[in-house]
C-alpha cells in the first residue's frame, strides 16, 4: 500500500471532499441494506473527529440522462421525438420529462443523509444538488466537525462525461480529496479520479475502506503464502479473460467453475448438452488449459454436472434435477451446478491452500436447489485457516446470504474493481491519489 491515507495528512480545519460509495439498495424510499453506509464510517468519523469540514459525495443507480443533458432530451428521445408528427411531439416530451421527475425521486440520496443523521447525529445536512446554490451555501457554512452529503452526482452531465468545469467547481469546495469509494475505483469519472488528474486538487489520499482492501487484496496477489488457490465462476469466460491468465500466472491451482466451465469441457471434447458455451472462446480455454500444464499449474475442471431439462422460471422456482459425469451430459440437459464429485475435488483442493481468492459462484446459486456447490465451496473457505478473501459481486451476495460472511477474511465491496484487480489492471480512482 504505496498511496497516502487520511492519517498522513492534516485534515484539522479542512474541507475534505469525500468519495464514498453509497450506491445503496432501495425499495419504496427505505434503504435496504446498510452495507456501504458502515463501510464508510470509520473514514467519516475520523475527519470528524480530527475537526475536519467533510463533504461527501457518490452516485446512485443509473438515474435517466434527462439530467446530464440539462433537462432537455438525449440524442435518441430526440430522434424518437422528431420522428413523431408535429401534434404529438410535446406530450412525447412530456412523458420523457415526467420519467425523469420520478428518476429524481428515485435516485435521491436524501434517505442516506437522514440515515446517516441517524448514525451520527445532527451535524449531518444534505444539499438538494451537487454543485448548486443548494451545495454552495452548504459548504460555506460548514464548520468543523460537521457533514454535508451532495446530491446524486450522476444527477449531473460532468460525472460520467470528466467535465472539467464541473470538476472545478467541485474543487472548490475542497483543501483535501479522499477517495473512499473502492466500488467505483474501476471507473474514470470526474469525482472518482478526473478532480485530481486535471490538478484542480493537490491533495489527494485514500480512506480507511481502500486501504484495506488494497492492502489485503494487492498484498494476496503479490506476496501470496503458498499454496495459493484462485476459485473463479460465474456465466462467462469472456467476463474473465484477463483475470484467468493474470490468476494463472500468480497461483498454484486454479479452478473453474460456474457457467464459464462448459466452455473449458467443451474444448476439452466433452459433450455438454444444452449448458452455456462461450464457443468464441473455445480456443482461448484450450490454450489457458495448455499454458497451466506448461507453468505445472493444477486447473481443475468440474467432474460432474447437476443439470436440468428446463432452467427454472422464476429462477428460485422449484426444479427436478439429474447428475451426470462432466463427458456425459445428454443433449437435452443443461450443467447449473456441480455435482458431489467436483464439491470434494474444489474442497480438498482449499484445505491445503494458505491463501484462496474467490468471484464467482458454482451455480445458480439464487436458487436453493441448485446453491449446494457455492454453499460446498463457502463453507470450505469458511472453515479453513487460509487467508480468504472474496471478490465482490455475485460471490460476496452468495457468501452473505449463505452465512459465512464473518468467517471470511476479506470481502471485497467492489466486484468490478476487484475483477480489474484480479486481472492486474491499474485503477483510475487509486492510481490518481498521492504516493507516500
Amino acid at each position: 500500500m504505496n498511496k497516502k491515507t487520511v492519517k498522513d495528512v492534516d485534515v484539522k480545519g479542512k474541507r475534505c471532499l469525500v468519495r464514498v460509495d453509497f450506491n445503496v439498495p432501495m425499495k419504496d424510499g427505505v434503504i435496504t441494506d446498510e452495507t456501504r453506509i458502515n463501510g464508510a464510517l470509520p473514514t467519516i468519523k475520523y475527519l470528524v473527529e480530527h475537526g475536519a469540514k467533510v463533504i461527501l459525495c457518490s452516485h446512485m443507480g443509473k438515474p435517466h440522462n434527462i439530467f446530464t443533458e440539462g433537462f432537455g432530451l438525449n440524442k435518441k428521445e430526440k430522434k424518437a421525438v422528431e420522428a413523431l408528427p408535429e401534434e404529438e411531439r410535446a406530450a412525447a416530451k412530456a412523458e420523457y420529462l415526467k420519467k425523469a421527475l420520478k428518476d429524481k425521486e428515485k435516485y435521491t440520496l436524501r434517505p442516506v443523509a437522514e440515515k446517516l443523521a441517524e448514525k451520527l447525529g445532527d451535524i449531518v445536512t444534505f444539499a438538494e444538488d451537487v454543485v448548486g446554490p443548494s451545495a454552495d451555501k452548504a459548504v460555506a457554512e460548514l464548520k468543523d466537525g460537521e457533514i454535508v452529503l451532495l446530491e446524486n452526482t450522476r444527477f449531473e452531465a460532468g460525472e460520467e462525461k470528466r467535465d472539467e468545469a464541473f470538476c472545478k467547481k467541485l474543487a472548490s469546495y475542497c483543501d483535501i480529496y479522499v477517495n473512499d469509494a473502492f466500488g467505483t475505483a474501476h471507473r474514470s469519472h470526474a469525482t472518482t479520479a478526473a478532480i485530481v488528474e486535471y490538478g484542480f486538487v493537490k491533495t489527494a489520499v485514500c480512506g480507511f475502506l481502500i486501504e484495506k482492501e488494497l492492502s489485503v487484496m494487492a498484498d494476496a496477489l503479490e506476496n501470496p503464502v503458498r499454496p495459493f488457490v484462485a476459485i473463479l465462476g460465474g456465466a462467462k469466460v469472456a467476463d474473465k479473460l484477463k483475470v484467468i491468465e493474470n490468476l494463472l500466472n500468480k497461483c498454484d491451482t486454479l479452478i473453474i467453475g460456474g457457467g464459464m466451465a462448459y466452455t473449458f469441457l467443451k474444448a476439452k471434447g466433452y459433450e455438454v448438452g444444452k449448458s452455456l458455451v462461450d464457443d468464441e472462446q473455445i480456443e482461448y480455454c484450450k490454450e489457458m488449459m495448455k499454458k497451466a500444464e506448461t507453468l505445472g499449474k493444477k486447473l481443475l475442471l468440474p467432474l460432474d454436472s447437476v443439470t436440468v431439462k428446463e432452467f427454472p422460471n422464476p429462477i428460485d422456482a422449484p426444479v427436478e434435477t439429474a447428475v451426470y459425469d462432466s463427458d456425459k451430459i445428454p443433449a437435452d440437459a443443461e450443467g447449473v451446478d456441480i455435482g458431489e464429485k467436483t464439491c470434494k475435488l474444489f474442497t480438498d483442493a482449499v484445505k491445503d491452500a494458505k491463501t484462496v481468492i474467490w468471484n464467482g459462484p458454482m451455480g445458480v446459486f439464487e436458487n436453493p436447489t441448485l446453491a449446494k456447490g457455492t454453499f460446498a465451496v463457502a463453507k470450505a473457505l469458511a472453515e479453513t485457516s487460509a487467508t480468504t478473501i472474496i471478490g465482490g459481486g455475485d460471490s460476496a451476495a452468495a457468501g452473505t446470504s449463505l452465512g459465512f460472511a464473518d468467517k471470511m477474511t476479506h470481502i471485497s465491496t467492489g466486484g468490478g474493481a476487484s475483477l480489474e484487480l484480479f486481472e492486474g489492471k491499474k485503477l483510475p480512482g487509486i492510481e490518481c491519489l498521492n504516493d507516500k
